[in-house]
């Protein structure tokens, strides 16, 4: 790859002291519910602009898991006052979510109790993630045991008889790409923490299923939604599109390519072919015509079923537009910028969550949720950078 420019190296560098000046310590000051005596006892869902406060009155499994994550990324790159934090989020798993009979809990209220005991993959892929980058920042056996624990739950009660993984359990339609993605991320992520075995197989099964059965070549898309048996929702020919999982895919593939090399094995001959299909669609009907930035949903097609741009597909395609086959520094600029145009009207610390179909942005509060995709695309950014400088 070509050496960076001088101004992609700087947007990088404003990211990261972003992140680690603002964004981080602001979520470990506000984004953590403390009892009357200091304790801290879970994480907020979500933070309002106008009093920077938060009224929900439950707690989800994927804010802990993704606070988690986001602690553990902050701890690797010495942000120290994280480790509570980081702390806290694996506390909670063990503490609170976690079931002896297998699985994670999906909702709990304020005290932590059980109020929504379902079982839900997208979830359970975001714990494998949490466990990931928890071994990453401080290296523990007992993550390594829960981590596998995890992966025997999985491959015992959700594969799906017709290819991939069921929804959830109680069982539900449609089903989605996305935990099956998310899944792939978190597999990913467990081989780099704790080594190949099981979590290679786990990763490459989901690429073939991605290559095989969801993504569409005729059309150069990759359907949201699928029958029982993995046939894409189509209405008069067409199904819904979210750019932000193309980028996301692109992405992934990518690291999973990376991965398989270095550990000796092939790489499937269509991957290539499918991550620049990705990326054409992405070019040709994505980019919302104003802003610069990627709207939330098409039709494959390339008609526009929404045109609003959330931030989370913004996060994922700064990742897409490092890794893609053909990388352009003045692309990567321009996804810094969409970026910074949420963050900047945003107090510090937080963000503009939603951009409407005119340009403007929504006025809503900060999901928790979302640091997880601002930490992971600035990091990786940063990581992706240095490794262009050896």
């Amino acid at each position: 790859m070509p050496q960076p420019s001088a101004a992609l190296l700087a947007a990088s560098q404003a990211a990261m002291t972003w992140l680690k000046d603002e964004a981080w310590p602001f979520w470990i000051s506000h984004g953590i519910d403390r009892a009357a005596d200091g304790q801290a006892i879970g994480f907020h869902e979500f933070i309002a602009l106008e009093n920077l406060r938060c009224a929900a009155e439950f707690r989800r499994l994927r804010v802990v898991t993704r606070q988690t994550y986001v602690f553990a990324e902050a701890l690797a790159a010495g942000f120290a006052p994280a480790e509570e934090a980081m702390a806290l989020g694996l506390h909670y798993l063990r503490t609170h979510a976690f079931d002896p009979d297998g699985g994670y809990h999906w909702r709990f209220d304020l005290m932590g109790g059980v109020i929504d005991p379902r079982r839900d993959l997208y979830d359970h892929a975001f714990v494998l993630l949490a466990l990931s980058a928890a071994m990453q920042a401080r290296p523990d056996p007992l993550l390594r045991e829960e981590a596998l624990a995890l992966d025997r739950y999985l491959q015992k009660v959700f594969p799906h008889p017709a290819g991939g993984y069921g929804e959830s359990l109680p069982p539900s339609l449609p089903r989605r790409q996305n935990p099956h993605m998310h899944l792939l991320e978190a597999c990913l992520a467990a081989v780099e923490a704790f080594g190949p075995d099981p979590f290679l197989d786990r990763a490459q099964s989901l690429v073939e299923l991605f290559l095989n059965r969801m993504f569409q070549r005729a059309e150069g898309a990759l359907p949201e939604y699928f029958d029982g048996g993995l046939v894409p929702h189509r209405d008069h020919g067409r199904f819904v599109v979210e750019p932000g999982h193309h980028a996301e895919w692109i992405w992934l593939l990518q690291w999973h390519e990376q991965l398989t090399r270095a550990h000796g094995r092939p790489v499937p001959g269509s991957l290539d072919g499918a991550m620049r299909a990705l990326a054409r669609f992405n070019d040709r009907f994505g980019l919302h015509p104003d802003t610069g930035a990627l709207m939330d949903v098409l039709w494959s097609d390339g008609t526009v079923s929404s045109a609003g741009q959330r931030l989370w597909p913004q996060t994922e395609r700064l990742k897409a537009e490092m890794l893609r086959r053909d990388p352009d520094d003045n692309r990567i600029l321009a996804a810094y910028a969409v970026l910074q145009a949420h963050i900047a009207p945003a107090p510090a610390g937080l963000w503009m969550e939603q951009r409407l179909e005119d340009g403007g942005f929504a006025r809503m509060a900060a999901p928790a949720s979302s640091l997880y995709h601002l930490t992971s695309a600035y990091v990786t950014a940063a990581r992706i950078l240095r490794s262009r400088l050896i």
